[in-house]
């Protein structure tokens, strides 16, 4: 499997505004962003490991993101603000290039909203984890995500779930992240 790279990136994804108009569930509005190094040729996505004692989705590992607040223009620049909050990624060396379908979280009735963006690779940007939030900044290729997919049966608060879930690097990737990899991983995607 590769990556269709042949095609633009923004054809292979929703426009925000396609994204911001599917129907489904209310809940908290909330934005990530998915910040693509290395595209077409060796591409890569940056996430962070949140810190074990947080009240919410402790230890997990998630794209940078979070709620709405009344200031940020739109959902696209509360996926910029959180990032820059998150792991100091500057807003200007994010090139937005689409968005995929909003994911609601089922525990915490999120709405979120991922925003699929560019980035020069990791080594060039000056990332720091925000240590009130992030235990630590991590990218994966996308080869090593692919590699590492599996269907799983975990217990989250006793009830089973089967889930999608990618492990790599001895890190596990599921819930709401895994759903939004997912679905940029089917739209990029060669067979």
């Amino acid at each position: 499997m590769g990556n269709k790279s042949d095609t633009p990136l923004a054809d292979l994804l929703l426009t925000p505004e396609d994204a911001l108009a599917m129907a489904g569930r209310r809940g908290t509005q909330a934005a990530v962003l998915l910040a693509l190094y290395g595209w077409p040729d060796e591409p890569g996505l940056i996430f962070t490991e949140r810190r074990a004692d947080l009240r919410r989705h402790a230890g997990e590992i998630s794209f940078p993101g979070g709620r709405q607040d009344p200031e940020d223009a739109d959902l696209a620049a509360t996926a910029l603000r959180e990032a820059q909050e998150e792991i100091a990624l500057d807003p200007a060396a994010v090139e937005l290039t689409g968005a995929l379908a909003p994911v609601s979280t089922f525990v915490t009735n999120y709405r979120v909203h991922p925003f699929v963006g560019t980035v020069p690779h990791p080594g060039e940007l000056n990332l720091k984890p925000n240590p009130t939030e992030v235990e630590t900044v991590l990218t994966f290729s996308l080869d090593l995500l692919r590699e590492g997919y599996e269907m799983r049966r975990l217990v989250r608060r006793g009830v089973p779930v089967n889930t999608p879930t990618y492990e790599v690097e001895g890190q596990l990737i599921w819930g709401a992240t895994a759903r939004i990899l997912g679905d940029l991983l089917q739209r990029i995607t060669t067979s």
